[in-house]
């Protein structure tokens, strides 16, 4: 995994001595550092955030707020920011107890810039080196919070998370694609979660479940006296995610005159609300969600052209559960575990046959089913036998369908169980190492993955 690109490391100059703060700007300029110098304390506060790739060096005495005054509040600010105090000779007392306060270093006045250089330098590397480290564990926690809300090893759902983790940095609208209970919502809300948008609000609207007569009023809101029932001001999805993301859900079924106002309101960012001419600008990003190909719905004219092309800027597949057998055992785990927790009963383990007709069931209603299924297995309400239990449920697979299933998730489950260890997988199912590598192969398996995991 790899981190964020490093950036050049600034430094923040602050001197009241015009011919002190030129000569030490030139000498840190010329060692390679971009240099931002300030006479006194409160002009340079806005070069300074936290976490910013900067290094201060900030002389103790100054007009207004003193050097140690503003060490204080920068680490109030940003505990791990170097900060360099220039000191006079007679302050080397002061500059002793600021360093035990957390000042980085001094440098005692005047000095040689080849001190300035060096001290400054070391600073800037410690700052590069902890800049890494808070982005590596940034991406480690993300990473984590992925996995554990988008469930499965499959390479199907791997290209899904990393899609999450490419796209959710960025402003770009997205549609998700996916047959019904495949998680549609869940992928949204990962989404905004892991946006710069977090601390908005994430606003589901479901377009199939909404009044056509008030789809107008739902979405952009309305002012009193409307409408008959209009009688106070309403605030609408579209403005109430202002900040934060909206979420379209069964957006092929909005109907094309309010897909009109949807397509100016993306274009223009702004709505009007019913009953008002007045435009409110909105800032929110959309992520839209729809069972079926929207282009193939606008080329066929249920679905306007223009409105597709606008939201079709980046998309996610969502795999059907059939088409992912292999994480049916980890999901029904969780799902089980999950449900035992929220009854408060004891968790189930299936066993081999409940286990063989799990992978063979077909999985109409995808993961929104498996995790019905569950329920009711901790419950203790399917009965003897699973098979009877799950029914007809679709197109099953056939005898050799089933077997590779099978053997996909035997040589998943050992692969996880050993960390990737191909080795020690192999003794475990019996079979010679070389053999095991042809079937990972064939199975498109990666035991790399496996150690990722853990």
């Amino acid at each position: 995994m790899a981190a964020d690109a490093p950036h050049p490391i600034r430094v923040i100059l602050v001197e009241d001595d015009e011919d002190v703060r030129v000569g030490a700007a030139q000498a840190l300029d010329l060692a390679g550092f971009a240099v931002e110098a300030f006479g006194a304390v409160e002009p340079a506060r806005a070069a300074v955030a936290e976490g910013a790739p900067v290094v201060v060096v900030c002389d103790v005495k100054l007009p207004g707020k003193s050097g140690t005054e503003w060490l204080a509040e920068l680490h109030r600010l940003d505990g791990q920011l170097p900060v360099i105090l220039a000191t006079g000779h007679g302050d080397i007392a002061m500059a002793v107890q600021a360093m035990r306060d957390g000042a980085y270093d001094f440098i005692e006045k005047p000095f040689a810039s080849e001190r300035l250089v060096a001290v400054v330098r070391r600073a800037a590397e410690q700052r590069r080196l902890a800049l890494e480290v808070a982005s590596l564990r940034r991406q480690l926690d993300d990473w984590s919070g992925i996995q554990a809300a988008l469930i499965g090893r499959s390479a199907a759902m791997e290209r899904v998370r990393q899609a999450v983790r490419t796209l959710a940095a960025t402003p770009a609208d997205v549609v998700i694609y996916g047959e019904t209970g495949t998680g549609k919502d869940l992928v949204a809300r990962c989404l905004h979660e892991r946006s710069r948008r977090r601390d908005g609000h994430f606003v589901p609207v479901n377009c199939g479940g909404l009044p056509e007569n008030l789809v107008d009023s739902e979405l952009f809101g309305h002012e009193a006296g409307a409408f008959t029932g209009a009688l106070k001001r309403r605030i609408g999805k579209f403005e109430h995610a202002d900040g934060g993301t909206l979420f379209l859900d069964e957006i092929e079924s909005m109907p094309l005159a309010v897909q009109v106002k949807l397509l100016r309101a993306l274009q223009e960012r702004s709505i009007e609300r019913v009953g008002s001419n007045q435009a409110v600008p909105v800032d929110c990003r959309v992520v839209a969600a729809s069972k079926t190909d929207l282009r193939e719905a606008s080329e066929a004219g249920r679905f306007r052209a223009d409105l597709y092309y606008r939201l079709g800027v980046a998309f996610i597949e969502l795999p059907p559960l059939r088409e992912r057998r292999e994480d049916i055992p980890l999901l029904f785990e969780h799902f089980t575990l999950q449900a035992a927790q929220r009854y408060g009963q004891s968790a189930p383990v299936p066993d081999t046959q409940a286990l063989s007709a799990l992978l063979g069931h077909a999985w109409p209603g995808n993961v929104r089913e498996l995790r019905n299924v569950a329920d009711r297995f901790v419950l203790g309400l399917l009965g003897e036998s699973f098979s009877d239990a799950l029914g007809a449920g679709g197109r099953g697979v056939s005898l050799p369908e089933h077997m590779e299933q099978i053997e996909r998730t035997l040589l998943a489950e050992s692969l996880r169980r050993r960390h990737g260890d191909v080795g020690q997988a192999a003794k475990d199912l019996g079979i010679p190492k070389a053999t095991l590598y042809d079937k990972l192969k064939r199975q498109g398996l990666d035991a790399a993955q496996f150690r990722r995991e853990e």
